[in-house]
């Protein structure tokens, strides 16, 4: 019996059988059903990490993820940072990390007469988001340097995306203001884009890639699994990179775009790898400040609760 004790806890040894060194992080992912951030994860679950397991939750929409993540029955969440910022103004330790930078798009018909954002005053605009949308309200910041004032001066007309895709193919509206993959799906049948999120904010004077929407977690939570952390991003970016310079990896996903003309599938893929993340540092979250203080001026602070700043921790560093 000995023997055997002591042949079992060598093999244990040899073979690395401790638990603590072979346990992996779970990641429990709360991601929205049909979303775009399903296709890196497929491309991710190719080539499972030593570090981390992912467990994957389909969510019907936002503000599920939102209330998963603040119940505890998820780790993280793709949201964007002011809604971080104003929960760090309440007390909550949640935090932000980049994910996309790829925003939203003006869209109008081929054939239509406007060529500019003056063009739609007096026009019927469909906007994806509601009234606190942050296209609309960044689009009206910069209607107003030149004197515009899109709520007077434009019929808006709101719903989901797909709503408004819907309404501008029948004419109901001039022009839509809607989320960069229905853009993208109007724009590959022939639909023009204006003006994009990255464009308005260049018009504001804002050169620097901001990134509109990003990984959400509890920052306590990320502390205890810093190196696992780290190494999924890593993995995730990787992934994405895969899906933009491989053909075969993207073929892979292709059904989860649930499209089926080659049109609509190459300008998904185009505006998708658009949003890569190349540069996230000092500068950004700088411009990102500059963006919070513009938000919470037109929305009278309805977007981003009262702080009069962007809430310091909003962003988070491995560091």
């Amino acid at each position: 019996m000995k023997f055997n004790a002591f042949l079992v806890i060598g093999l244990c040894l040899f073979a690395s059988c401790n638990s603590y060194a072979t346990e992996k992080t779970i990641i429990r992912l709360g991601v929205q059903a049909s979303g775009t951030v399903d296709w890196e994860l497929s491309a991710l679950e190719e080539n499972p990490h030593p570090d981390f397991d992912l467990k994957i939750e389909h969510l019907a929409n936002a503000e599920a993820g939102k209330i998963a993540l603040q119940s505890g029955s998820v780790d993280m969440i793709v949201s964007d940072w002011i809604w971080v910022s104003s929960l760090r103004a309440t007390g909550s330790d949640f935090t932000f990390y980049p994910y996309s930078n790829t925003s939203g798009a003006l869209v109008v018909a081929e054939n239509s007469p406007i060529h500019s954002i003056k063009d739609i005053k007096g026009k019927r605009v469909g906007i994806a988001g509601g009234e606190l949308d942050k296209n609309w309200l960044l689009l009206q910041a910069l209607a107003g340097q030149e004197k515009l004032d899109l709520n007077a001066s434009v019929e808006k007309v709101f719903g989901a995306p797909p709503l408004i895709n819907e309404q501008i193919k029948q004419n109901r509206i001039d022009a839509a203001l809607t989320y960069w993959h229905f853009a993208a799906r109007l724009e590959a049948q022939g639909y023009r884009q204006i003006i994009d999120g990255r464009g308005i904010l260049k018009g504001l004077g804002i050169q620097e890639n901001v990134p509109s929407i990003g990984y959400v977690f509890k920052e306590s939570w990320a502390n205890s699994h810093k190196q696992a952390l780290i190494n999924f991003f890593k993995a995730s970016k990787q992934a994405k990179n895969q899906l933009c310079t491989s053909d075969a990896a993207w073929q892979k996903i292709i059904p989860l775009t649930k499209v089926d003309d080659l049109p609509t599938k190459t300008k998904l893929r185009q505006r998708y790898c658009e949003g890569g993340i190349e540069h996230w540092g000092k500068p950004e979250q700088q411009a990102a400040e500059r963006i919070y203080t513009i938000l919470r001026t037109l929305s009278n602070k309805q977007l981003t609760g009262n702080s009069d700043t962007l809430q310091p921790g909003t962003f988070w560093t491995a560091e």
